[in-house]
């Protein structure tokens, strides 16, 4: 068993002004090429995120590691949680609800069995040293399991699964939040939106990586809805009465309803067990609202798990066998209006490498959201283009 505890070092907590409702902030993550009227190169946006983040008082490796899990979010069209995060991040750090500097204990309890306590930390700033304990355990006894307990927000599972993907390690991420799901056949919201996810290395295909929540749609797409006075598809979310509804104003005072029905509701429930329940976490009603509530600590649970693929089969012969399983998956006769089947991930890895030349995209919104941030924290806005950058550079 090994105990130990890192503490970084930084400067003061900045200040910005309480932000709006939380219907507008969701608002923001869909944000597409077409939606877009400004690209900014990636590297120059990571910059910016972090030189704010320093202000706001995190120490300089933390601050690049909350900015580059938001930016590979944006990289990855993932929006809901990219850089429009960067105003409650920033407006909890002022009101000191994360920890700038957080005493991270990691408690080997066994060779393959850690437990971390993240002393209220950014939640990438502790999702990164979990995922480290659990490809450093699984890399030395071929598995590697880890629970966390008072973290926050941690931004995607696939930002961590990656991690362990690029090692030839097999991931299961998962963390708990705050309560907007009813259990099937209840309406109360007691469960999280609860993400998981698993990734697999590959050989000549992208890495298999696979980020869902565990409700049949994103909350922040019944916000959009309500603001746009747009109604619902049914089976999205029930009333506070427990009546199915396609009014969005309803379904935001009643629950969302989880995927699959009954099989989506024990998806959550089995992420609830792991990083809830097993960390010692807050859990179901105990979690706070995230933009609402900016009062209490979150005390976010988090589980990580990591298996060596070279501890059970030779590597580059489990590479072809998972890349002979794609070809045949891909060459499945296509249903009507699918171009092609798509495997876990393989959008978002595209969208990343054409983000990586183009830019990411942005809408007017999110410019002005950080824009202020930078006025605020005295820091340079990075440089903007009114079109994709590739074809920025292309016009003469």
């Amino acid at each position: 068993m090994r105990r130990r505890s890192s503490r970084p070092r930084g400067g003061s907590v900045g200040r910005l002004p309480t932000p709006r409702n939380r219907a507008l902030d969701m608002s923001k993550q869909y944000v597409t090429e077409a939606s877009a009227d400004t690209w900014i190169e990636a590297r120059a946006l990571r910059t910016f995120c972090a030189d704010v983040f320093v202000d706001a008082g995190l120490p300089a490796d933390a601050a690049a590691t909350v900015a580059d899990n938001l930016v590979v979010a944006d990289l990855r069209g993932v929006h809901s949680h990219g850089v429009t995060r960067m105003e409650i991040y920033t407006e909890r750090l002022r009101r000191g609800l994360f920890n700038p500097h957080p005493r991270i204990t990691i408690d080997r309890t066994g060779a393959a069995a850690c437990t971390i306590d993240g002393d209220n930390g950014m939640g990438a700033v502790v999702g990164t040293a979990a995922i480290g304990e659990a490809i450093e355990m699984a890399a030395a006894t071929g598995l590697g399991a880890v629970t966390v307990r008072h973290s926050n927000h941690f931004g995607t599972t696939a930002y961590y699964i990656a991690k362990a993907v690029a090692r030839g390690m097999f991931a299961f991420v998962c963390s708990n939040a705050p309560p907007t799901m009813a259990v099937w056949g209840g309406r109360e919201p007691l469960f999280g939106t609860n993400p998981l996810g698993y990734g697999m290395p590959t050989g000549r295909y992208p890495a298999i990586v696979a980020d869902l929540a565990t409700s049949i749609v994103a909350r922040g797409k019944i916000l959009l809805a309500a603001q746009r006075g747009e109604m619902i598809p049914p089976g999205w979310a029930l009333d506070p009465e427990g009546a199915p509804t396609t009014d969005p104003h309803a379904a935001l005072i009643g629950a969302v309803l989880p995927f699959g029905e009954y099989k989506g509701s024990a998806f959550a429930m089995l992420v609830e067990l792991l990083a809830g329940r097993l960390s010692g976490a807050n859990s179901l009603q105990e979690v706070p609202d995230f933009y609402r509530d900016l009062k209490r600590v979150s005390n976010f649970g988090h589980f990580f798990l990591c298996l060596d693929v070279a501890r059970f089969m030779d590597m580059d012969r489990f590479r072809a066998r998972v890349d002979d399983m794609i070809t045949t998956l891909k060459a499945s006769k296509r249903a009507a209006g699918h171009a092609e089947v798509l495997m876990p991930g393989e959008i978002e890895t595209r969208l990343q490498d054409e983000r990586l030349r183009s830019g990411i995209p942005l809408t007017a919104e999110i410019v002005r959201l950080l824009e202020t941030l930078a006025a605020r924290h005295g820091v340079a806005f990075p440089a903007v283009s009114h079109r994709p950058l590739a074809a920025a550079e292309a016009v003469p």
